[in-house]
């Protein structure tokens, strides 16, 4: 490969010949070839946006060169536009803080500045006179107040691509609730056989908690967008020009469509990561949430023969390399599986969260990392979900219903009509010869066939209320 020479505080270091980045960059793949796994995306995007605003900033107040400023405002929106996403080579886990992340974008954003005003091929870039990443890209700016609004600005703008695929997942159970709404089966306690519920209700409720976990995460994510920018070094906005971080919020407002403000406390910002901490555990309570209901969705269809076999998933590929005609409940799986790893995120974050010291928590690179990738795989499961699985889901009515008069716990509804004691004698029969609750009553005249039809009525038995009085 071929590579040219570049110059730091501790010596010369071979680059890439056509790399947009630099020295530092190079040293960070040398030191941490850790996982392989690059900066996510929507980070580097927040990071081109706040180097554009940023620069915009310190041109509007004349804090850098006007021509070097324009580059660079022109670089970091190649940048936000994902023009150079191949450039941002250093690992996620890294140098504390995310200094050698914040470098990465340094160098790139510079070289790229370099290239537009002069024209050099990229192996020949490297020499920083005209724009450098740390006196032009990065000034009045420090890792310590850029990366903390980097990893707020982008998780705010992952938010934003996962609540529509949240909300299509709740729409997708909803609509199967009015779908299944006339449908009575078993309810169940404990595991066992409980009073009667009507099948859209039950996934109807799915749809209702997964709506409140929308907005439960939302609430956490308000936070995010009070912005320390402008604290520098230490929160304290040393190099910095006093107006810096109010107009640079404006500016991030302007382009990204968020409503963004400064911190009220720079400090504060750059010390506690706790926005961070609640979205993450937001997105925790969701995934617990979600293994529930996998779990419940493979119990329903869980047979065909020998288990609840109450609804159909779309059956999306063959279930065994050995047991022919075998289909598994494969979108329910992988919704465990995924909702494991954001729980496992979570702890992560909370881990990084709590790890801070003094002025600044160094943890920053895991803390953002675990957040960006359990955003990303909800974002991305709760779509495939809706999809492949929910919209495709069918009821098997007869075996619903089936359940729902065989099970001896219909006899509740009869407790304030004949007595608990007789309405348990006429389960025992139900239980002892395999009749139905209505078959017993009706063999045993305990009750008429228009009695039981108005006790029983499946709308009725599945609401609030009490049934009509036995006539004598």
């Amino acid at each position: 490969m071929r590579t040219r020479i570049e110059h730091d505080s501790l010596g010369d270091v071979q680059v890439p010949a056509h790399a947009f980045y630099g020295a530092q960059t190079a040293r960070a793949v040398a030191n941490y070839p850790i996982s392989g796994i690059r900066a996510h995306r929507v980070l580097i995007k927040a990071y081109g946006l706040l180097k554009q605003a940023c620069a915009e900033t310190n041109l509007q107040l004349k804090m850098i060169p006007p021509r070097a400023g324009r580059a660079v405002v022109r670089a970091a929106a190649d940048v936000a536009a994902g023009q150079l996403d191949d450039q941002f080579v250093v690992d996620v886990y890294q140098a504390g803080a995310g200094v050698s992340f914040h470098m990465n974008v340094n160098e790139v954003i510079a070289n790229r500045a370099i290239w537009y005003l002069t024209g050099k091929r990229p192996d020949k870039l490297g020499t920083y006179s005209i724009v450098h990443p740390n006196d032009h890209v990065n000034f009045g700016q420090s890792t310590n107040d850029t990366f903390p609004t980097a990893m707020r600005l982008a998780s705010l703008l992952l938010l934003e691509e996962f609540y529509p695929a949240l909300k299509e997942l709740e729409t997708a159970f909803r609509s199967k609730g009015r779908e299944f709404d006339k449908i009575l089966k078993s309810g169940r306690t404990h595991m066992q056989d409980a009073v009667p519920v009507r099948l859209g209700q039950e996934f109807t409720a799915y749809a209702v908690a997964l709506g409140q976990l929308r907005e439960h995460i939302r609430q956490n994510a308000e936070p995010l967008a009070d912005l320390g920018i402008g604290g520098s070094a230490v929160g304290t906005g040393l190099n910095a020009h006093p107006k810096f971080p109010r107009l640079v919020v404006k500016r991030l407002s302007a382009l990204t469509g968020l409503r963004l403000h400064p911190a009220a406390d720079l400090r504060a910002a750059m010390q506690s990561q706790f926005p961070l901490a609640s979205v993450s555990s937001g997105l925790r309570n969701l995934a617990l949430e979600l293994i529930r209901i996998a779990n419940d969705l493979r119990l329903l269809t869980s047979g065909p023969l020998t288990g609840f076999n109450e609804i159909v998933l779309p059956a999306l590929q063959p279930g065994s390399s050995i047991m022919p005609g075998k289909v598994n409940p494969v979108m329910g799986e992988l919704l465990d599986m995924v909702a494991f790893q954001v729980v496992g995120c979570d702890t992560v974050v909370a881990l990084a969260v709590q790890a801070g010291q003094l002025e600044l928590n160094v943890m920053m690179p895991a803390m953002i990392w675990n957040v960006l990738h359990a955003t990303e795989i909800l974002k991305n499961t709760c779509h495939v979900v809706a999809k492949r699985c929910i919209e495709g889901i069918r009821a098997n009515r007869e075996v619903c219903e089936r359940y729902a008069y065989l099970s001896p716990s219909i006899a509740t509804a009869l407790n304030p009509v004949i007595g608990y004691s007789r309405a348990a004698e006429v389960v025992k029969k139900s239980l002892k010869t395999g009749k139905t609750i209505p078959e017993v009553c009706l063999e045993d005249k305990v009750l008429t066939e228009k009695e039981l039809k108005e006790i029983l009525d499946p709308h009725r038995m599945t609401e609030p209320g009490l049934p009509p009085t036995r006539r004598k």
